[in-house]
């Protein structure tokens, strides 16, 4: 499964929480994701061990999944690879 496609169908999905124009998602619990650009390392690490109110996903997905998920909201976003 790609990156985008695990932003809008993981469970929970990335979406309902953040906005990122990319995913055409508008989540208002989380940050803007265009807005802060997240590097990939700093999204895998939150969606590996969870931030604030958001969940941990590391026993729901696997590192390769993590791995492209990260790197689609870095390059979605105008963030660092």
């Amino acid at each position: 499964m790609t990156g985008k496609l695990l932003f809008i169908k993981a469970v929970p999905a990335c979406s309902i929480c953040h906005t990122l124009n990319d995913a055409q998602s508008e989540g208002a619990v989380g940050p803007v994701l265009d807005e802060i650009k997240p590097n990939a390392q700093r999204v895998a690490k939150a969606v590996r061990n969870g931030l604030g109110n958001m969940p941990s996903y590391g026993a729901k997905l696997s590192d390769s999944q993590i791995e492209a998920l990260a790197r689609y909201v870095s390059k979605a976003s105008g963030g660092a690879p």
